[in-house]
């Protein structure tokens, strides 16, 4: 969490002289994107071509990981809380931007075959997925990985998914794609599924940064939730556990 505004100029001037190491690569990234950006015309395909860019050099390091330790440990960590939570082998689990599967590989693993099925935007990354599922012998547990171009799930039956998960997404997404995404969840959910989503939380500013991190307040996220009939809770004992971003769960109203 923070409460600083990141794209102020003010902000970035004090972060390149406390790191100057890190203004080349961010100089850099800046060009990338702004090239990107006139090249597409809404989010998805934006953010569709910064994973292309990505993954053609670090796959693990497209999905936020800077190292394969890392990888390993934020996989793990997304799945020890979800399985402290409860989640069983008969759950049945739709993740939201399963990337190249970092936690999707044990959430595979651990449940019933045929039981996971993973969506995201980027082509590229899905092909790095299927590496995973052959890479880790997950063959034989049936997994779905389907590759969409917006959130409304529209190809997904109703009430078929009893755990919802979207790690990192909402962190890379504008509100109107998060509003999208809450608008249609609910309709795949079980009545007693649930909907964890992470996102950067900030008590400032809501901001961006290059179109591809946003920072929202807890409030404005809740309230969305509200909107779309589903309720909401800030996860307190993820605040906890070492990670940056902030964890919300949605269930639907009875």
């Amino acid at each position: 969490m923070s409460s600083h505004d990141r794209s102020r100029l003010s902000f970035k001037v004090g972060y390149a002289l406390r790191h100057p190491g890190r203004v080349l690569p961010y100089a850099r990234r800046r060009s990338r994107d702004a090239l990107l950006s006139m090249k597409s015309p809404d989010h998805v395909s934006y953010y569709r071509a910064v994973m292309k860019s990505d993954s053609s050099r670090s796959q693990e390091g497209a999905v936020g990981s800077h190292s394969h330790t890392s990888w390993l440990e934020l996989g793990q960590l997304q799945f020890d809380y979800l399985t402290g939570h409860g989640l069983q082998p008969g759950d049945r689990m739709l993740e939201i931007g399963c990337g190249n599967l970092r936690a999707g590989r044990l959430f595979i693993d651990y449940l019933d075959p045929g039981h996971y099925y993973g969506i995201d935007i980027s082509p590229d990354i899905l092909v790095a997925a299927q590496q995973t599922i052959a890479e880790y012998g997950l063959q034989g547990k049936l997994p779905h990985l389907s590759v969409v171009t917006d959130l409304r799930l529209e190809f997904l039956p109703a009430d078929r998914f009893t755990v919802v998960h979207a790690h990192s997404v909402f962190s890379h997404s504008p509100i109107g794609v998060i509003d999208e995404c809450l608008a249609h969840v609910g309709r795949v959910m079980t009545r007693d599924g649930i909907f964890d989503f992470t996102f950067d939380r900030t008590d400032g500013t809501e901001h961006q940064v290059l179109r591809e991190d946003f920072y929202y307040r807890t409030e404005t996220l809740l309230e969305l939730a509200a909107k779309h009939g589903l309720n909401a809770q800030f996860m307190t004992d993820w605040e906890e556990l070492p990670h940056e971003q902030s964890k919300i769960r949605v269930t639907r109203r009875s």
